[in-house]
């Protein structure tokens, strides 16, 4: 009966190899959530914020010295 259960833990109901499909999806790229990250970084967009890596208070120095010169 183990033996069996070891089976059933491999496949899906529908015969699906799981381990297939892990190795699968571990080799076809980026994540939901990398690629999400990625696109917010590399072209910006509304909501984007918390992928930024701008330092915000060095823009605002930046900012206040261009407008004192």
């Amino acid at each position: 009966m183990k033996e069996n259960n070891q089976i059933n833990d491999k496949y899906t109901v529908a015969g699906t190899d799981i381990e297939a499909i892990k190795e699968q999806s571990r080799r076809s790229g980026l994540s939901y959530n990398e690629a999400k990250e990625f696109i917010a970084k590399t072209t910006g967009g509304h909501g984007t914020s918390i992928y930024s890596d701008t330092d915000a208070e060095a823009v605002k120095r930046n900012n206040q010295q261009s407008e004192d010169n």
